[in-house]
């Protein structure tokens, strides 16, 4: 990986850590809509990849990998914000969702069902799983819920004081423990499908094999699992855009 004089060789990086993109990009598509091509975000990966390589300061040695991830990865969610491939109309329907979600919390002192989501949304199940389908890729985070409406200022504001890493300066406050907190009270089953793809790094069809599903449907438990947290967060840590 380094010349003779122990300069990182850029054209090896370049090649050993190809496959590095394409999995990335395999892991990230499979959390997003039909419509978002895998070939897009092996491309943007790969600038992601070039701009490491670029940036990176020799003497880090072996933690290269490490970088490198974080500079395909943001660059892969550039490229998913500058399409906007969630449409607007489907981010409004999540929004619903959190929101019958958490006013049922706090009716029933328990995680909602499926059915009584449904219910309380006037939807038949099947319309509310149909939703759940279309909402795949909905993320715990989007940048709109960092613009405040209240006197207190964004939430950036309040959780992230350090301008060189924000997302750093987020994890190590109170948002950190409100997401564990948040994992831990999910129903018994999107809790283990949850660990299964954050922590096994499962794809969603070898998660359908482990819990005796189709791939569609852990899909659909996914997205409803980020919902349920999305609904317990707002409620803890930000005031977002209805």
């Amino acid at each position: 990986m380094y010349t003779v004089k122990g300069k990182a060789d850029k054209n090896h990086l370049l090649t050993e850590h190809m496959p590095l993109v394409k999995r990335l990009a395999h892991h990230m598509k499979a959390k997003l809509p039909p419509s978002v091509e895998v070939d897009d975000l092996v491309q943007a990966g790969m600038m992601g990849l070039l701009d490491a390589i670029n940036r990176y300061e020799d003497n880090h040695g072996a933690q290269f990998e490490t970088y490198a991830v974080l500079r395909i990865r943001g660059a892969m969610l550039d490229e998913l914000r500058n399409s906007d491939w969630m449409p607007r109309s489907t981010r409004q329907n999540m929004r619903k969702v959190e929101t019958a979600m958490n006013e049922l919390q706090q009716r029933l002192g328990r995680p909602p069902s499926e059915s009584e989501v449904a219910k309380s949304l006037k939807m038949s199940l099947a319309d509310y799983q149909d939703l759940l389908s279309d909402g795949g890729g909905h993320q715990l985070v989007y940048y709109e819920d960092f613009r405040g409406d209240d006197d207190d200022g964004s939430f950036l504001d309040r959780y992230a004081v350090d301008d060189e890493d924000p997302l750093r300066s987020l994890l190590d406050t109170d948002f950190r423990q409100a997401v564990i907190d948040a994992i831990d009270n999910l129903p018994p089953r999107e809790k283990m499908l949850m660990g299964l793809y954050y922590e096994e790094e499962l794809n969603l069809k070898e998660i359908g094999a482990v819990m005796g599903v189709s791939e569609s449907r852990v899909s659909q438990l996914h997205t409803q699992a980020v919902a349920r947290l999305r609904a317990a967060l707002r409620e803890q840590l930000w005031t977002g855009p209805a």
